[in-house]
């Protein structure tokens, strides 16, 4: 069974994983975001009971 032999296709499995980690994997990474996170300072609502009819 030729798939179970390993020679060929860890060859390729290699190659494949050494042009993904050098070649494209730079190039996604040097994109920059259009919507950056910010730091945003959290709002309080305030709050009032709610007008149970029963009480």
């Amino acid at each position: 069974m030729p798939q179970l032999n390993p020679n060929p296709w860890f060859s390729i499995m290699l190659l494949s994983w050494l042009t993904f980690s050098l070649m494209i994997q730079p190039k996604l990474l040097s994109f920059t975001h259009t919507n950056s996170p910010t730091n945003k300072t959290p709002t309080t609502t305030e709050t009032s009971p709610w007008p149970w009819p029963w009480t």
